[in-house]
């Protein structure tokens, strides 16, 4: 199968693929910093992966952003995760002063190969800021990088000619370009709870 072939075929999620939570974090609610978001769900749909990843045994990394200014500052409430993600007993938690997961604390790329895992389901915030960068590169290190965009929101944002693009229209791009350019397979939540669940429900079925 070449390499186009795999990346239009049928979704399917690993038996050890791993769910990666970007950035869920409280300092997120401070609208008055941040502006209006889309996709008021995200939280939601975020909640479901993380109870299908943890009945079905597969590993979850939780992200957590750590900036020296604004809501996101360690020691602030802001920081905090939210209370969807804050229960989570996460198998790595990666502390990142960056736009990408993989340049976080610990080594996500070096967890990753030492467990062999080459699939990565990216949820979180923001959609086209950290949950990007990190599907952009993990497409570069070869992993399959999976993008479900209704697991995730971003806010409106100012451009360089002072016209405020939407949030929604920012997340469009954001699939677009990974799709296009296949960084990532930019799909929705209910695709992938499907295939994650599909060996369980055919076992079940015979």
């Amino acid at each position: 199968m070449t390499n186009t072939e795999a990346f239009d075929a049928p979704l399917t999620i690993d038996p050890d693929a791993v769910l990666v939570v970007i950035d869920v974090q409280k300092g997120f609610e401070d609208h008055a910093f941040w502006g209006p978001r889309d996709n008021p769900e995200a939280e939601q749909r975020i909640g479901e992966l993380i109870d299908t990843w943890q009945d079905t045994g597969r590993p979850v990394v939780m992200v957590q952003h750590a900036s020296k200014a604004g809501p996101l500052v360690p020691g602030t409430a802001g920081y905090e995760l939210k209370d969807v993600v804050a229960r989570v007993r996460a198998d790595l938690h990666i502390t990142k002063p960056v736009n990408s997961a993989f340049y976080g604390t610990p080594d996500l790329h070096a967890w990753l190969q030492e467990r062999g895992a080459r699939q990565v389901v990216i949820v979180g915030i923001m959609t086209n800021v950290c949950n990007e960068t990190t599907a952009r590169m993990a497409g570069n290190l070869g992993y399959d990088a999976i993008f479900p965009t209704d697991a995730m929101h971003t806010f409106d944002m100012v451009g360089p000619d002072g016209v405020t693009v939407p949030a929604a229209e920012l997340a469009r791009a954001t699939a677009t370009v990974l799709h296009a350019m296949r960084f990532a397979k930019v799909t929705t939540t209910a695709a992938v709870l499907t295939a994650a669940t599909a060996d369980r429900s055919a076992a079940v079925a015979g």
